[in-house]
């Protein structure tokens, strides 16, 4: 199977670029609040260690049936990086690809319809690429900002839990 590879998505207002190890100082700003942990754990990366993470994302997936897809969100009118999506792309369990996204927006972008912008332009790109036959999502079920995310991106929640998240999912035609 092909694997996917992240290229720019444009949507009304962002620009979806695919992570370099160059983002990571701005990045480590738009990341640093602690409450962007709060449903996830851990705490903000400083810098250094987010360029570290960033050259093992940007290095792609150990396993080769899977690929790393990962962007920062471009505000096009400011010019400013405001946060990040991702898609890691493999074999579902019927063999068939699955993108499994997630995203975040740093706090003070939030509330502005970013991440939905964002999900949505990442679910119709993904939609877009050959063998990919639908995403899923976990998110944590007190998070309801991100859960209406997921079904703004038109994720439905399913019965499925991971780690005390609720696995949503989206299926597309074949």
């Amino acid at each position: 199977m092909p694997k996917a590879h992240a290229r720019e998505i444009s949507t009304a207002r962002l620009d979806l670029v695919p992570l370099q190890v160059e983002h990571a100082d701005e990045m480590a700003d738009v990341l640093s609040d602690p409450a962007l942990h709060a449903f996830i754990g851990g705490s903000p990366d400083d810098p250094q260690a987010l360029r570290a993470r960033y050259r093992r994302m940007t290095a792609g997936a150990p396993d080769p049936a899977v690929s790393w897809c990962n962007w920062v969100l471009r505000l096009r009118d400011e010019g400013c990086l405001a946060g990040t999506v991702q898609a890691t792309v493999g074999p579902g369990r019927d063999g068939a690809l699955v993108a499994e996204i997630a995203w975040v927006v740093g706090t003070p972008w939030q509330g502005r319809g970013i991440a939905v912008e964002a999900a949505r332009g990442l679910v119709e790109w993904l939609a877009r690429q050959p063998d990919v036959r639908g995403v899923i999502a976990h998110v944590h079920p007190d998070h309801r900002a991100s859960a209406a995310v997921a079904a703004a991106a038109g994720l439905a929640p399913t019965d499925e839990w991971q780690d005390g998240e609720v696995k949503w999912q989206r299926n597309f035609a074949s």
